[in-house]
């Protein structure tokens, strides 16, 4: 007969193996544990909205809120790649890639975030605003103020004012340049035109102050330059040449006369720098008389006589060609006095033209200057000689005295011999050559012969004997008569 077994011995035949009560037993066994399962740790929720907008910082805080470490890590290093290229690089392409990037890691993070059926994770999505809101925010307060200075800076051009685009490129940092690449790219190159356009201007001030024209070449290179490489400055490069212009003339002439001459012979070029060749006519001329006129009072008449005719060979009919006229002449007489004076007693044998002097006349006193033996030439009148060939009519090369004609042959005894010897008095004998110092032709070429009286009661000499001949012992007017056919002819 069966016996029911107590609530608390039955088990579960169904899930249970039948066990066996060995004999002698002295209770049931316990019942086996049940193991229970390994439960999977719960799934982290996923919010695509804070995932996009995390992303949309790009500084990767999507991927960190999905539990995406190594997307990560990978995309912030990518970010970083492409900021600083765009800064090493300033390029419209790379700004294009930027903002592809950006685009991409946005719909990324949405999409690894579920996207219309992700869940709703209040958290994360103020962890993602917190991040983005400034970034963005940032973003567009510095993108705003770069596209401000990049208006300050279009007016400086437009206006060609450096030192007003030099204030606001000062102003240029490292965060504009990753907002705004193609900005930071226009202002490079207007910092560039800038830094130029100062050098070029210190050449062009050099120039003005000593007139060196390397200095004016280097200038308008610098200014050529920019014009040719960084289109966009031409108002600048305006505003550096008519700042050049405008020093023009210098205080002084042929300072101004060799700037001009430069920009005279300079070859155009096409640009607007062959405008400089306007201020010639202006400045031109008035700086040729100058600077001939400081040359004559300096006694450099050879360079005075050039500047007074450049100024009429290249601007002829204008105002001031009458004075160059007159210019040219005053050069051409005073260089040939100078020349005259430079001679001085070489003047006989090269004689030279002085055409500023008088003419010569016959029948009047012919001023001159006599070279040469002088012996007896210091009792002529005073209005008969001068000591300045710049008022001379005559210039008078006088050779050695010589004996001249007989006038008288008396006999003298020696008062230490006592022998009588025959002495012939003879006139003093001149070579003289006249020049007309107007020509530098000879006008008289002539033996002077100088009367006097002879045949004193005495007379001493040196020496044993008696010479033979004696010169006459002329008075004034015997030697101003000798002279007269010369002077006074």
């Amino acid at each position: 007969m069966d016996q029911q077994t107590p609530p608390e011995n039955q088990t579960d035949r169904l899930g249970d193996p039948e066990v066996a009560v060995l004999p002698g037993a002295t209770g049931w066994l316990p019942h086996p544990a049940a193991f229970a399962p390994e439960q999977e740790p719960e799934p982290r929720p996923r919010d695509a909205v804070a995932a996009a907008v995390g992303n949309a910082s790009l500084l990767s805080i999507g991927y960190l809120l999905l539990g995406r470490r190594l997307p990560a890590f990978l995309t912030l290093v990518v970010t970083v790649a492409l900021v600083t290229a765009v800064v090493a690089v300033p390029s419209v392409w790379l700004e294009v890639a930027v903002a592809a990037w950006w685009a991409a890691m946005t719909w990324h993070g949405w999409r690894l975030g579920g996207g219309r059926a992700g869940a709703v994770v209040r958290r994360h999505r103020r962890i993602a605003l917190a991040v983005a809101v400034p970034v963005l925010l940032v973003f567009g307060l510095v993108r705003f103020d770069a596209a401000r200075l990049e208006g300050t800076l279009t007016e400086a051009r437009d206006r060609g004012d450096c030192a007003q685009a030099e204030t606001a490129l000062a102003k240029v940092w490292f965060g504009h340049r990753v907002v705004n690449a193609p900005m930071a790219l226009r202002t490079d190159r207007t910092a560039e035109a800038c830094r130029r356009l100062r050098e070029a201007s210190g050449r062009l001030r050099d120039s003005l102050a000593v007139g060196d024209t390397k200095a004016l070449s280097d200038g308008f290179r610098g200014l050529g330059v920019v014009l040719a490489t960084l289109p966009g400055h031409d108002r600048m490069v305006d505003a550096e040449l008519d700042r050049f212009l405008r020093g023009l003339p210098t205080t002084d002439a042929c300072r101004t006369n060799t700037l001009t001459d430069w920009l005279k012979a300079r070859k155009p070029t096409g640009n607007g720098l062959d405008r400089a060749a306007t201020v010639l006519p202006r400045v031109a001329p008035a700086a040729l008389l100058g600077c001939g006129d400081a040359r004559m009072a300096a006694n450099d008449f050879r360079v005075a006589g050039q500047r007074y005719q450049q100024l009429l060979d290249e601007h002829p009919g204008h105002e001031l060609t009458g004075k160059a006229r007159e210019g040219v002449t005053k050069a051409r007489l005073a260089a040939e006095l100078a020349h005259v004076r430079g001679l001085g007693g070489g003047y006989c044998s090269q004689p030279a033209a002085y055409s500023g002097a008088p003419e010569f006349r016959g029948g009047a006193v012919n001023r001159a200057v006599v070279w040469g033996n002088r012996e007896y030439v210091d009792k002529l009148p005073a209005d008969w000689l001068t000591g300045d060939v710049g008022q001379a009519v005559l210039v008078v090369c006088t050779g050695q005295t010589e004996f001249g004609t007989p006038t008288q042959t008396c006999p003298y005894r020696s008062s230490r011999s006592g022998q009588v010897s025959n002495v012939t008095f003879r006139k003093i004998a001149i070579p003289v050559t006249a020049y007309e110092l107007r020509t530098g032709k000879v006008v008289v070429q002539t033996r002077v012969e100088i009367g006097g009286a002879s045949c004193p009661s005495s007379f001493f000499v040196f020496g044993d004997g008696l010479p033979p001949n004696r010169y006459v012992s002329p008075s004034d007017g015997d030697i101003r008569a000798g002279y007269a056919a010369v002077i006074t002819p």
